[in-house]
């Protein structure tokens, strides 16, 4: 089931699975930030939801004031949410959100209910998520249904291109 409550994220929930995917969408649009994650937690909470993959990598790299409000305000609401595992995808050009996210779990790691992994593709982190299961290709044909022209998916590192030609 696609989610449109949030204009921040594309949400997908698969209350079989108790699974949940979301992906930034507001591009860099940082302006609600807070709200939107605030919003995100109550859905999860909600619908009781047990894992979730987060695709982050549309975010802009994170200041540092939403990192202290995650770390402070958002990272303790949290735990009142019957999470067991948290999925961040981000590719390996993402390193700054990747820190940003790895200092903000490890700032309150000691009381981290959930496990926490991260992936560089949406596809092996819904695959081990869900331990293979028959309902990914549904959930995988759904989502680009709804959501395929927004996301390309790769890893590799952006790299600027040569101001000449090599001889």
């Amino acid at each position: 089931m696609i989610i449109n409550k949030i204009t921040e994220f594309c949400i997908q929930y698969d209350e079989i699975s108790s699974l949940m995917r979301v992906a930034w969408m507001a591009d860099r649009n940082m302006e609600r930030f807070q709200q939107a994650f605030t919003q995100l937690r109550v859905l999860v909470k909600r619908l009781c939801v047990k894992r979730i993959v987060l695709e982050l990598n549309m975010m802009p790299d994170v200041p540092v004031y939403d990192q202290l409000w995650l770390s402070t305000k958002f990272m303790p609401a949290l735990f009142t949410v019957p999470l067991e595992q948290v999925v961040i995808v981000l590719s390996a050009q993402r390193v700054y959100n990747q820190q940003v996210v790895e200092g903000v779990l490890m700032a309150v790691d000691a009381q981290l209910p959930f496990e926490a992994h991260f992936f560089t593709h949406p596809a092996p982190a819904l695959a081990w998520l869900t331990d293979e299961s028959p309902r990914l290709p549904g959930l995988w044909a759904e989502w680009v249904h709804y959501f395929g022209a927004f996301f390309s998916y790769s890893d590799e590192v952006a790299e600027p291109l040569a101001g000449y030609q090599p001889q």
